[in-house]
């Protein structure tokens, strides 16, 4: 699988974003400090994993988002942002499929909003750290994981994001983002360490949301 790094996103980001950011014009600052946006993502593992010493690859999935965040300013905001519910993945080796887990990650970070509140178009980056946490292992029936119990550790590191904020009200906006978070997992097999998995996905999300 190709392995995407935080900076390859962020590049890509600010490509995308630059003539939005190019075309924004000057306005007033808001008032309003707090902003709730619920969404729908799509989670795309892109990095690799392996179960003794056999390569392994994990299947994307969607899931239900939530975020709140806090203006400092026009411009800073503090974010916490998770899963509402959790990705489902298939683990799947030369074998085929040999397993299944469910990952529900949550983050917190701090982001910086291009131009003022009084622009309908609004970019913004951020940079943050989350963890993934992971359960639902379970083998594969008729593969040769089967009879085994499967666990992943909980994963952890730097998240970052870009996205955009699009004004439809003085209260109500739509926003589309992209988030990769890096970090990796132990994979264990009956308690015993056998593998690494190294999820860092990339979750690209849709939602509405409210400032107030």
């Amino acid at each position: 699988m190709k392995r995407h790094t935080p900076l390859n996103i962020a590049l890509l980001g600010a490509i995308a974003l630059a003539p939005a950011v190019a075309s924004a014009q000057d306005g007033e600052a808001r008032s309003d400090r707090f902003a709730v946006v619920g969404g729908y993502a799509l989670s795309e593992p892109t990095g690799d994993a392996s179960i003794a010493g056999q390569e392994a690859e994990l299947d994307g999935e969607g899931a239900p988002t939530l975020s709140a965040s806090y203006y400092i300013n026009d411009n800073f905001a503090v974010e916490a942002w998770g899963a509402a519910d959790k990705f489902g993945h298939r683990v799947r080796t030369a074998d085929g499929k040999v397993a299944s887990v469910d990952s529900q990650p949550y983050a917190l970070s701090g982001q910086y909003h291009f131009g003022t509140g009084a622009q309908t178009v609004r970019p913004f980056v951020g940079l943050g750290y989350y963890e993934n946490n992971y359960d639902g292992e379970t083998a594969q029936a008729g593969g040769p994981l089967d009879g085994q119990r499967v666990g992943v550790e909980t994963a952890s590191g730097a998240m970052a994001t870009v996205g955009v904020d699009v004004e439809l009200s003085p209260r109500w906006f739509a926003r589309a983002d992209a988030r990769y978070l890096h970090g990796d997992s132990d994979l264990k097999l009956d308690g015993e360490t056998v593998g690494e998995m190294d999820e860092s996905p990339v979750v690209l999300g849709v939602g509405l949301g409210a400032r107030f």
